[in-house]
């Protein structure tokens, strides 16, 4: 299967005229595959590897947005104050409306601020000078529609962030990533300034023009680095990607690394305007939409094959990249490369459901929690003795208002009428650790069951629903 993963990506370097590229798979915490196509520049020929750097563009969001979140549960400001509170310079703005409310700190993490789209002019902002900014927000800039009224993607949305980070860590924006995310985690060969990792290991940048590759010139960093201004290798990225596919399952576990696991799943928690999208890739044209919102940094959906995926995309004059992770298999991918406005995102995303339909991604189990399994013994008492009120001390006080005991004593018998004996030792599926299914199987058919505890302590059996089926 991985070389089918090495076709799908050497497949689209081909047909998107990227002079090289490298992808990555992360599980089990660290980078457990890798795969490097073409080469890194031009002129030497040197060949894409896990340590050369790129430019990964708004990738670079997330890292912004997680930063903002530690200093939010270190308390040194509010996701819900406004952003003027911490950006003097955008008080005097001109709102679209009387009615607007002030732009909010989380506004700006979910591209809710009311700004408009601008990724071809954001993209060349990156160099800006930070004087040059500060002109700018004093003088202030148009809206698009008023805040909180919906999601359009905003680079300067996550310039205003990576000034609001300055401003309240009294640290330049690029030296407090480093120090509280980058260093932590190892992350050695990545930074803000593109001269510093050296020349053998630096992707050079292309655009593909008139049948030919052309150098783009390399964009310092500036005030617009928050939003897009990252160079990472694919052995330094896989770190990233193990910390927030290590926020997944919520668990008692010791923490470590540079942000609580809780503080990491907020990062899908979106603006509640969601969309409806294809999958990126072959399959999305066979594939159900998915439905999709914008998280803090990553835009959080739901795929009909794998679940809960989180993902964005970064594209850049001279580079393109794509990050995909599917945190209830514990696993993600990415891809990296030097062509301007690069897409991956296809290959990437025809990579995972290839591991998918292959078998090769695995959910852990819920684990049944001892009151469920307590609840499920139950069901197989009152099955067995078509009675509900032997267990009577498991029900909810709403089980038998809802249907009394004499109502269900005739259901439990027209199910055993129907199927006979059946296999009560089956294991119950927890979806929740108040709420599971189960299939029990009889000679004629089977019998599918849900259970559902109620929020009371100790839980009790609020709800069970038996449904017969046959063959």
């Amino acid at each position: 299967m991985i070389a089918e993963v090495e076709r799908i990506f050497a497949a689209y370097a081909t047909d998107a005229q990227v002079p090289g590229l490298v992808h990555g798979i992360v599980s089990g915490g660290q980078l457990s595959h890798v795969g490097g196509v073409g080469v890194q520049d031009l002129e030497s020929r040197r060949p894409v590897t896990a340590d050369t750097v790129f430019r990964i563009a708004s990738m670079t969001k997330a890292f912004t947005a997680l930063a903002i979140l530690q200093l939010r549960d270190a308390g040194r400001l509010g996701l819900d104050s406004p952003a003027e509170e911490y950006i003097p310079e955008l008080r005097g703005w001109q709102y679209p409306t009387l009615d607007s409310p002030r732009i909010r700190v989380r506004d700006l993490l979910t591209h809710t601020a009311g700004f408009v789209t601008d990724d071809p002019w954001g993209d060349r902002q990156n160099p800006l000078p930070e004087t040059d900014f500060t002109r700018l927000l004093r003088e202030g800039v148009p809206f698009a529609r008023p805040p909180q009224t919906a999601m359009e993607y905003s680079n300067l949305g996550y310039a205003l962030l990576g000034r609001i980070i300055a401003n309240v860590s009294r640290q330049p924006y690029a030296d407090w990533i480093t120090r509280t995310l980058l260093r932590p985690l190892g992350m050695d060969s990545s930074g803000f300034d593109p001269e510093a990792a050296p020349e053998p290991l630096r992707a050079q940048g292309y655009r593909w023009e008139e049948e030919a590759w052309l150098p783009e010139p390399t964009l310092a960093h500036g005030a617009f680095g928050a939003m897009g201004g990252l160079q990472t290798s694919a052995r330094d990225y896989a770190r990233w990607m193990a910390l927030l596919l290590s926020g997944w399952p919520a668990r008692d576990a010791a923490q470590g690394g540079p942000a609580p696991r809780a503080t990491i799943r907020e990062l899908m928690q979106g603006s509640n305007f969601p969309q409806l999208r294809l999958r990126p890739g072959r399959g999305g044209a066979r594939a159900r939409h998915q439905a999709v919102a914008y998280g803090m940094g990553l835009w959080a959906g739901m795929d009909a094959e794998l679940g809960l995926t989180l993902r964005h995309s970064g594209g850049y004059p001279g580079y393109g990249s794509h990050m995909l992770l599917l945190p209830e298999y514990g696993v993600g991918m990415f891809a990296l490369a030097n062509r301007t406005y690069a897409d991956p995102s296809g290959a990437v995303w025809d990579a995972a459901v290839a591991l998918h339909g292959a078998g090769l991604l695995h959910r852990p189990p819920q684990p049944v929690s001892a009151e469920l399994a307590t609840a499920y013994d139950a069901v197989r008492d009152i099955y067995r003795q078509g009675d509900v009120t032997v267990r009577s001390e498991e029900l909810a006080m709403n089980f038998l208002l809802d249907r009394d005991a004499a109502v269900w004593a005739r259901r439990l018998a027209a199910l055993r009428q129907e199927l006979g004996e059946c296999d009560t030792s089956a294991p119950l599926t927890a979806q929740s650790a108040l709420a599971g299914e189960f299939i029990w199987r009889s000679a004629t058919g089977f019998l599918k069951g849900t259970l559902t505890l109620s929020p009371t302590l100790p839980p009790r059996i609020q709800e069970l629903k038996l449904e017969p089926g046959q063959g």
